[in-house]
């Protein structure tokens, strides 16, 4: 090593101080050194109970020290007995036992010796106890007579303290013990003086051992009391102390210990026990009066408690004292103990030995286990001091001190090792340290010298000058390298150097990054029962990843890693779950991140919101007739200040139960001034309220019972209400319970008609209505309603206007007269009614109608009426939804609240023809190559006189685009079938029939269909539509013998692809007799029936993936098929035309005549009145919609074999 560093050239070096030997290290066991006791017994007791005792004692030292004993101050041989089990190398020792052992009782000390030294240890006291036992003796009874004084002797056996005595009957109940009677320090039971009632012969003893496990008894001892001839009265004796002992006695007692002085008196009545300290006052926080103040107890006694105390037992004949002069003494204590240790040849010795004690302990000090002679001892010995010049090798030596006075022996030894070694390093070499960046590292160099070594530390490969800032040597030899830094990382070498040699280690040092940990969020505010997550961020240095370690913590306690037992709480790694989160769950929380080298803790502290807790303790106070003061303590906030205090109370006189809130006090007041209602009789409440939300109301108030008043307020709301024409029932609102303000309360109402100069009328009335009787229509009156109580009247009422009852109208409007607009729509005009003939509020005009006979054939119609109502004052009206080519009838009259009045003489006029319905049905008969024939229905409605048909058709194809559009008109109104021809092959076509009158064409009825391919043979049919949930379906009314080809296809399939097609034969004639008992038999239908199932099942799969059905526009339809009549106000009145649910086709359909003109209106839509099915508003506005209804309907035709089924639009 030495040549290691002349090699690297390191010549600077740290040097710190040099160490004193003395102080080092514990000599090594491989250095010589002086026998040491390591471990020893104390006072020890041989149980009878168990099966052996150790008595312990070892020693360290180099060479192996050996062992002897003394027992008493005298050589005892460890095998003298054979029931001594010894150990190898050790001065313990076993007694087993056996037999008789009390002859081991007594002192012993153990010495330990080498070549060097002799050490010896403390005494050690075995204690051999016996087991106590009462001696058996016969107790003669005790005769006395009432009012002696008695004592029964216990006398205890000798044992091993604590001993408890207990005085019981035979029944091992306890004897009552008081002032009168009562048992001494040493078990004796005093009897101040006896009553007959003390008689008993099973007075028992007993004495427990705790220590032995044992309890032994006394023999029952007999107490007889008669009757005394007279009272004897005395003063009181002293039993304890006896009288012998004098007035006063010397009390001695242990420093720390126990204090215990007893007086026992006896006399008639029973004396009385009071404790004085006589030469100062009784230490209050430690005297204690015990046994019915016949004890005085003092603990942890201190020389304070030196002095002079009394007692006193005195009754009503007199008393007794006394004294007690209490000495307070302690066994030796050090004040200086000799310290030995490593001293190098030629240095000086000193040991010093001081103790206390009272008395005062003397002073021992011996060499080796002997007493020190001073005739040979070649240095200067004291009581105090021992010391020695010039130490040699030869003086190495075990001294010891012995001090001692009568209440016990303390011993004190010290080894002096005169070494001269060159130094030890104790720490291994090469040893590898590690810290992180910012700690403290620390490099340990122990070592061991004699003479005192030089310790220095240097650096490899560095020349700079370690700052002595930043690196501290400790005595032992350790290096501490503060705030470390990256670049410390390194070897490093510490030498030892004295007179005799030196040695040399290295020191690896890894400096690792420092552990980081943040936690989110930071100090979280969270309301109470909801979740937090906190999450423990960390960062630490790869190399410690194995030692890496996280915990969590609350308020400084740990959380355990697995949930808590309802699961509110769980930890996992670095995360910390509390769900349902609790006002408990508020504190600190803490993140522990560790590491082999470090630990690092973050915190957040988690808040808990939560309401306010209930307000406390409510004080009214400054009771006033209206008012009163409200005091109250606000409870816990809950991290959350209270911005609010809501009052509400409760009054047991109207609504009894019922909490109302009566005022809210901004911010944290805890007062407020209320303002109450007279004759009322209130309780109060208050909830606080936090920006969590409000706290549970407080416990009530007392109540407070305000003085009744006259009414503050009449009522309010003053109305009308008539039900008959000469009547008026006048009604208002009632006060409330709260503003009647007193008993007895009534309301004055006083009345007259508006206009007419005349007193008032009055009545008093209770209810909140009032009824006058044959009064005229409908004429107004002049009203006030005033509140009144037993204590005076309300305010001046307001007057109010009201009616008396209503009659209906007596008039019906005149000069009706109607405008034709179209076919569907006329208007009326009328004359209103005079304003004195309504008898009372006008509320509007009602148009009724009929229809009488239809123009067409001229039949009757019996009357079917319609309403329309016209709201308001108004003169004319719209009438709409009327059938063209029509005679109706139509009346006017007014109504008011009252009712209808009578109706105008009837106004006949006639409408105007319409265009036709829609035909009821389109069929295609049946389908060629190039042809269909096509058969058509009356319109539903003709609305004037047929002129004609007119029939349109067009192609489509699957792209979802049309062909043009072909026309043919059909001017014979009779015809309702017709043939085309000049149609392409197997093609799809779309046909169109509307009917026409003098006044246009009405809406078309459609039908699609396709035509026979080139070359097919026969004559197709198509069935009715099949429900995709049919299971089979029949084809009747075939030829037999026949092969016919059966397709099916989607009903709105757009192109010609079947989804099914099959031939089949139909039977000959021949062979239909022999399958006509097989037909109806059971199996053979249930057999096809399963077939049919299958077949019509993989047919519906087919449906689903392949239904594409075409797609027509509803614009197109509508270009194609005007109605010229209500083009006008189509878009107010009319809905949107559609076949149905289709996407629109390319293209467009045009009109027969091209662009048709609209027929214009003048009429606004405010005109229309309401109708029976409430087309019109309040004001007469329009706000409903008619139109013409749709048919659909399955169609029949023929037509090729390669026919499909028709499409219906």
């Amino acid at each position: 090593m030495e040549m290691l560093l002349r090699t690297k050239r390191i010549t600077i070096c740290l040097f710190f101080f040099v160490l004193s030997l003395a102080a080092a290290i514990e000599i090594p066991l491989s250095v010589a050194q002086l026998p040491t006791i390591t471990e020893q017994s104390h006072t020890q007791v041989a149980y009878p109970f168990d099966e052996d005792f150790t008595i312990k004692c070892e020693a360290r030292g180099n060479p192996q020290p050996t062992f002897n004993w003394t027992k008493d101050g005298k050589p005892f041989n460890l095998l003298s007995d054979p029931r001594i089990i010894t150990f190898n190398n050790s001065g313990t020792f076993v007694i087993q036992n056996h037999g008789i052992i009390s002859n081991f009782q007594g002192k012993y000390r153990c010495y330990a010796s080498n070549a060097l030294g002799t050490a010896m240890s403390e005494e050690i006291e075995l204690i051999v106890p016996s087991v106590p036992k009462f001696p058996k003796e016969k107790i003669e009874p005790l005769d006395v007579e009432h009012g002696d004084s008695v004592i029964l002797h216990c006398n205890p056996p000798k044992g091993i303290p604590p001993l408890h005595i207990y005085w019981m009957n035979i029944d091992l109940q306890h004897i009552p013990q008081d002032e009168r009677v009562s048992m001494s320090l040493k078990g004796d039971l005093y009897f101040a003086n006896v009553e007959e009632n003390d008689s008993r012969s099973d007075y028992c003893c007993f004495a427990a051992f705790p220590r032995l496990r044992t309890i032994v008894q006394k023999m029952p001892m007999t107490l007889k009391v008669s009757r005394s001839n007279f009272i004897k009265e005395r003063k009181p004796k002293l039993l304890i102390p006896p009288e012998s002992a004098g007035s006063s006695s010397s009390v001695t007692v242990i420093k720390g210990g126990v204090l215990l002085l007893e007086c026992i008196a006896e006399g008639l009545p029973t004396p009385h026990l009071s404790w004085v300290k006589v030469t100062g006052n009784l230490p209050k926080d430690k005297s204690v009066k015990e046994n019915f103040g016949k004890i005085l107890k003092i603990e942890q006694v201190s020389a304070a408690d030196e002095g002079t105390y009394q007692c006193t037992a005195s009754n009503p004949m007199g008393r007794t004292k006394h004294e007690f002069h209490v000495h307070v003494e302690e066994p030796p204590r050090w004040i200086k103990e000799p310290e030995g240790g490593v001293y190098s040849v030629g240095t000086n010795l000193v040991l010093l030995c001081e103790a206390i004690g009272n008395p005062e302990p003397t002073i021992q000090w011996k060499l080796n286990g002997m007493p020190i002679d001073s005739r040979t001892f070649r240095g200067r010995i004291s009581a105090r001091e021992i010391s020695l010049t010039n130490l040699q090798l030869q003086d190495s030596a075990v001294y010891q001190c012995e001090a001692s006075n009568k209440h016990g022996t303390i011993l004190a030894s010290a080894n002096v090792n005169v070494l001269n070694i060159a130094p030890l390093i104790l720490t291994s070499d090469a040893e590898n340290y590690a810290t992180v960046v910012g700690y403290s590292a620390f490099l340990h160099c122990e070592f061991f010298a004699s003479p005192a070594a030089d310790i220095k530390w240097t650096k490899y490969d560095s020349v700079e000058t370690l700052s002595a800032l930043r690196y501290e040597l400790s005595k032992n030899g350790t290096l501490e390298i503060k705030e470390t830094k990256k670049e410390d990382s390194g070897s490093y070498a510490c030498w030892a150097t004295n007179s005799v040699g030196k040695r040399a280690i290295t020191a690896n040092l890894d400096i690792r990054d420092a552990t980081k940990i943040v936690i989110t969020p930071k100090n979280p505010r969270v309301l109470k029962s909801h979740s937090i997550l906190l999450k423990c961020q960390s960062e630490y240095d790869s190399h410690l990843k194995n030692s890496f370690k996280l915990s969590w913590r609350k308020d400084g306690d740990q959380l355990p890693v697995n949930s808590t037992q309802d699961s509110r709480i769980i930890v996992d790694m670095d995360t910390l779950f509390i769900s349902s989160v609790t006002l408990e769950d508020q504190g600190v929380y803490m993140c522990v991140a560790s590491t082999s080298l470090d630990s690092v803790v973050a915190e957040s502290l988690l808040i808990v919101l939560d309401v306010p807790d209930p307000p406390e303790d409510l004080q009214l106070s400054e009771h006033q007739n209206r008012s009163v003061r409200l005091s109250w303590k606000a409870g816990a906030s809950h991290n959350s200040p209270v911005n609010e205090s809501i009052i509400e109370y409760e009054e047991s006189q109207w609504e009894p139960g019922r909490w109302q809130e009566l005022t809210q006090i901004p911010g944290n007041d805890t007062t407020a001034i209320l303002t109450l209602a007279p004759y009322m009789n209130y309780q109060f409440r208050v909830v606080s309220v936090n920006a969590v939300g409000r706290s549970q109301p407080s416990k009530p108030s007392l109540r407070y019972a305000t003085p009744p008043a006259a009414p503050d307020k009449n009522p309010e709301n003053i109305r009308v209400e008539a039900s008959e024409p000469n009547e008026m029932v006048m009604k208002w609102e009632p006060l409330k319970p709260t503003e009647r303000n007193g008993p007895g309360l009534e309301y004055k109402v006083s009345w007259r008609q508006r206009g007419v100069e005349t007193d008032w009328n009055e009545e008093l009335v209770k209810k909140h209505s009032l009824t006058l009787r044959n009064t005229p229509t409908f004429v107004p009156y002049e009203i006030k309603v005033q509140a009144v109580n037993n204590l005076g009247t309300g305010p001046e009422p307001n007057v109010t206007t009201g009616y008396s009852g209503e009659d209906t109208p007596d008039a019906a409007p005149s000069g009706v007269s109607v405008d034709i607009v179209n076919s569907t729509l006329v208007k009326v005009f009328w004359f209103g009614i005079p304003r004195d003939r309504v008898r009372g509020h006008l509320k509007g005009y009602k148009v009724s109608w009929w229809k009488t006979k239809s123009m067409l054939d001229g039949k009757r119609h019996h009357p079917e009426k319609h309403h329309l109502t016209f709201v308001g004052d108004r003169n004319y009206g719209m009438i709409p939804g009327l059938e063209p080519f029509s005679e109706f009838r139509l009346t006017v009259l007014a109504y008011n609240s009252k009712g209808d009045g009578p109706e105008s003489s009837p106004v006949v006029f006639e409408t105007p023809e319409g265009v036709p319905e829609q035909p009821r049905f389109l069929k295609i008969l049946n389908f060629d190559k190039d042809s269909v024939t096509l058969s058509w229905g009356l319109p539903k409605k003709a609305n004037g006189h047929l002129t004609g048909y007119i029939l349109q058709y067009q192609m489509i194809n699957e792209t979802h685009e049309i062909g043009p559009l072909s026309d043919i008109s059909v001017a014979n109104r009779s015809t309702l079938s017709w043939r085309l021809s000049g149609l392409s092959a197997s093609t799809k076509y779309k046909f169109y029939v509307k009917a026409c009158t003098a006044k246009g064409c009405g809406n078309p009825v459609t039908e699609e269909g396709l035509t026979m391919a080139q070359g097919s043979k026969g004559i197709g049919k198509i069935s009715e539509a099949v429900n995709p949930t049919q299971k089979f379906h029949p084809i009747e009314a075939l030829e037999p013998g026949t092969e016919y080809t059966v397709r099916l296809v989607t009903k709105n399939w757009v192109d010609n692809n079947s989804i099914f097609e099959d031939v089949i034969e139909t039977r000959g004639r021949a062979y239909a007799g022999i399958y006509d008992g097989i037909s109806t038999q059971g199996w053979f239908i249930g057999l096809m029936c399963a077939v049919a199932l299958l077949t019509l099942l993989l047919l519906t799969i087919c449906f689903v993936r392949r239904n594409k059905g075409g797609k027509y526009s509803v614009k197109e339809k509508e270009d194609l098929h005007p109605d010229p009549e209500a083009q006008s106000i189509k878009d107010e009145i009319f809905g949107e035309y559609s076949d149905s649910d289709e996407k629109p086709l390319k293209g467009s359909l045009r009109s027969i005549n091209g662009d048709i003109k609209a027929t214009e209106s003048a009429d606004s839509l405010v005109d229309y009145g309401e109708g029976e099915h409430g087309m019109f508003n309040e004001d007469g506005s329009f706000i409903g919609a008619y139109s013409g209804s749709k048919e659909k309907g399955s169609v029949e035709s023929t037509g090729s074999s390669t026919a499909t089924f028709p499409l219906h639009a």
